[in-house]
């Protein structure tokens, strides 16, 4: 690491590749015959290379068997490669099967400094650290008690907090954390963020796309043990999103595409929607030339899922009267819209929509029906218009709207079109705006002061 100091961690080619036996005596006649292969080699990981620099949050997304799990022990140390380099500057704390180094037979307490221990703490900087590690976990009752006596919540909860409260420089979090209720699941996080905001490295892996895009600055994609690209958090997930919704004949073609990526700052995109007046030859209505629709106010990296017998037309805001608008006023209400031509006939067809912000959080949407309760059936040269009429109960600001359409295929409910990021829209600012985050929950504060209520508009 000597040549880049700003550098958290560096992987060169790294592999790990495992025996796999079709019986259990071949495992036995390896030992004694080393010149015939009686096994099968099996690589989780091959020829990944990446680096992490110090301060940055990246992702570590792909499906089930991609390999993430196998990356990520190789980094804590868990695992060794069968290939390759891993260097790594300063101490990693992983937060990954929770609880499994512990000893059943010892207490809470003996625990705590085992575990710290390992993690390299000399037994002066846990006797500092220990209260709060008690006093986060919330088991204060039950430090000295067996652990075995421990329910699955009090165990976890202690493993987690001996994990985060040791000094750290990269810490690595495998999934979304379920610890505990759901107050002592944000006070995890709050300490994760905390250690972010102090310039900490965190390697972050879920399946939540939208965590993924909120959290990290850059994510990396593998699949089948093969990195196969690293960039902007927001792009890399809406390429694997597109991965696991592709048909199985369609997946190595998309597989190649994404390859030809390689590291990038930008996305597939489609260019952004033509002017209104020349979509569909029709002319763009007079209130659109209004100060509540801006035409200059568009999406400029639309990603499209690649149609399957379907395609998404026109999608737009309006307001209720069918005027189009993307400058809302908060608390009114809007129609979003889009047409479907089918060229193909489907059966449990569902039509969805999503918000979303900059960040690329879901705030939230809606489906026009639950799963399994979609229209039954319809034709080729079908085409129907979806609307989702919602009110725009948000905090100023822009934000985003996805239009998706599902239906049931042989290998089962996929999307059939999709487009991320379809169109921009903003929340305008109020006089004396008092509404904080994203949503407005339409709070009404009050204030009491020595038994006198007080005003607070």
């Amino acid at each position: 690491m000597s040549s880049d100091a700003g550098l958290a961690l560096r992987a060169h080619d790294v592999g790990k590749s495992y025996r796999l036996f079709d019986r259990p005596q071949d495992w036995l006649k390896q030992g004694f015959r080393r010149r015939r292969k009686y096994f099968r080699e099996f690589w989780a990981l091959r020829g990944v290379s990446f680096s992490v620099r110090k301060g940055e949050t990246v992702g570590i997304i792909g499906r089930n068997g991609s390999g993430k799990s196998t990356l990520l022990q190789i980094i804590a140390g868990t695992l060794t490669p069968t290939s390759g380099t891993l260097q790594i500057s300063g101490r990693v704390a992983a937060l990954l099967e929770l609880g499994t180094g512990f000893t059943p037979d010892f207490t809470g307490r003996e625990n705590v400094f085992l575990n710290a221990a390992i993690l390299g703490l000399s037994r002066a900087e846990t006797e500092s650290r220990f209260q709060e590690i008690i006093d986060f976990a919330e088991i204060d009752d039950f430090i000295d008690q067996p652990v075995r006596t421990y329910s699955s919540g009090m165990l976890v909860r202690l493993a987690f907090a001996v994990q985060v409260l040791v000094p750290k420089d990269v810490l690595i979090v495998d999934e979304i954390l379920a610890v505990g209720d759901e107050a002592f699941q944000r006070k995890c996080f709050a300490k994760i963020e905390e250690f972010r905001g102090e310039g900490g490295t965190v390697l972050f892996v879920s399946h939540a796309a939208g965590l993924v895009v909120q959290l990290c600055d850059r994510a990396i994609l593998l699949d089948h043990g093969e990195l196969l690209l690293e960039g902007h958090s927001k792009e890399v997930v809406h390429l694997y999103q597109r991965l696991v919704h592709a048909s199985p004949t369609a997946q190595e073609e998309l597989r190649r595409e994404i390859r030809n990526l390689g590291s990038f700052s930008g996305w597939e995109s489609i260019p952004s929607p033509r002017p209104l007046e020349e979509q569909d030859g029709t002319s763009v209505r007079p209130v659109e030339r209004k100060r509540m629709y801006d035409p200059n106010l568009v999406s400029k990296n639309i990603v499209r899922y690649k149609a399957r017998g379907a395609r998404i037309h026109d999608p737009h805001l309006t307001m209720p009267d069918g005027s189009s608008v993307n400058l809302l006023r908060a608390g009114e209400r809007y129609l979003w819209r889009y047409r479907v031509t089918f060229e193909k006939p489907f059966s449990n067809v569902r039509f969805g929509m999503m918000i979303k912000t900059v960040s690329g959080l879901e705030l939230g949407g809606g489906v026009t029906a639950p799963p399994g309760d979609g229209i039954s059936g319809i034709e080729a040269g079908t085409t129907v218009e979806a609307l989702f009429s919602f009110r725009a109960n948000l905090a100023p600001g822009a934000y985003f709207l996805n239009a998706g359409l599902v239906a049931t295929l042989p290998e089962g409910e996929v999307y059939v079109d999709r487009w991320v990021d379809a169109v921009i829209f903003k929340v305008l600012p109020v006089e004396k705006q008092r509404v904080t985050g994203f949503v407005d929950f339409s709070i009404e504060p009050h204030l009491v002061l020595e038994g006198k209520s007080v005003t607070t508009s």
